[in-house]
């Protein structure tokens, strides 16, 4: 595809680099290596020169006494199936990273809008926000009534799986099922003893960041030690914002988000949650935000997913869990054939509701 074909043409493929004895909270790297990472194509703020692989259009809104902008793709199945799939992406992932997921469930009769959520990619990075998993629900909710979807299923990965459960806590007759891959905010790290960092601080981390240090946490977390020649577009993808004119501007926006994710914990509310449940676990997974930074003795019990998938399973009702035990943070682009199936058999399962769209 077009967005392809560019991406990788303005890159050098990096060789295998050794994995991470654990993983950082974010991006930022060794500034000694920073010279290393300025090579390669370079973004707006709002990704503006990356290609993603479906139109691209934009909802504007009002919120917090300003007017914000939404990017998202809606995709149209050529023989739907009376379903709508929304995609929910990660803190480090775009709505463009869900292309093969896209193309899947298309084929497969779903209509499939993949939004950016606020602060995230193609979509407004404002200057001033306040962040919560319950204001990123309401703007996604206010997407897809002016969408005219009354009712969707909800297919969430890492960070976007913390947003999944708060919308379906918020909206449950709008959504039909709720499918996790490898959510984040399984654990309550401040709990379990990670010690917070003020926005200034997570802004400094921010403004570190590089590809080399993107590569090699997403090389040790994401895909479980294993590194592929197409994983390289989407660690330009992030790294090409932190080399255009928007740094400054994207740095702040993650920095607030980071603080988000960890001062916002959902796993506290699963047992109220009523809506079927899907949770697909790449158990090679070691996600925790705050790791690096946590003390020594708590940092080898986070992150444990698939202790935290079964003890997840056990608490939110009638939920099914299915594992990958050779996959890691991104099962969806590690071994897409396996978690494609998984996926559809999953989502075949809920029968869809009476309420429809």
């Amino acid at each position: 595809m077009t967005f392809l074909r560019r991406s990788l043409s303005a890159v050098l493929f990096v060789a295998t680099l050794a994995a991470l004895t654990f993983a950082p909270a974010s991006f930022a790297d060794d500034p000694a290596s920073q010279a290393d990472s300025n090579d390669g194509p370079a973004y707006g703020p709002e990704l503006q020169g990356f290609d993603y692989p479906y139109p691209v259009a934009r909802f504007a809104l009002t919120s917090q006494r300003q007017i914000v902008r939404m990017a998202y793709m809606d995709v149209h199945p050529l023989r739907p199936n009376g379903r709508t799939a929304v995609l929910l992406h990660g803190k480090n992932f775009c709505s463009a990273t869900w292309r093969q997921t896209i193309e899947t469930l298309t084929d497969a009769g779903y209509r499939v809008i993949a939004p950016d959520q606020i602060g995230f990619c193609k979509s407004t990075k404002p200057a001033r926000y306040q962040y919560s998993f319950q204001q990123l629900a309401r703007n996604t909710h206010a997407l897809l009534e002016a969408l005219n979807v009354k009712q969707a299923t909800l297919i969430a990965h890492s960070t976007g799986g913390m947003l999944a459960v708060r919308y379906a806590l918020m909206y449950p007759r709008e959504t039909e099922q709720i499918v996790l891959v490898n959510p984040i905010g399984l654990e309550d790290w401040k709990a379990k003893g990670v010690p917070s960092i003020s926005i200034d601080d997570w802004y400094a981390r921010e403004l570190k960041t590089s590809a080399d240090g993107i590569r090699r946490y997403e090389q040790s977390t994401y895909y479980a030690g294993h590194w592929r020649a197409d994983y390289e577009p989407w660690v330009q993808m992030l790294a090409g914002m932190y080399r255009g004119p928007g740094k400054d501007l994207v740095a702040w926006n993650s920095a607030l988000l980071y603080d988000m994710i960890y001062t916002q914990p959902v796993v506290h509310e699963f047992d109220q949650l009523h809506t079927p449940t899907l949770l697909l676990i790449g158990d090679k997974d070691t996600t925790a935000i705050g790791k690096d930074f946590a003390p020594p003795e708590i940092r080898p019990t986070l992150g444990r997913y698939p202790d935290l998938a079964k003890l997840a399973a056990e608490r939110i009702a009638g939920a099914k869990l299915v594992e990958f035990p050779e996959l890691g943070h991104a099962p969806q682009m590690q071994d897409p054939a396996a978690f494609h199936k998984a996926l559809l058999d999953g989502l075949a399962a809920t029968p869809r509701s009476s309420a429809g769209n």
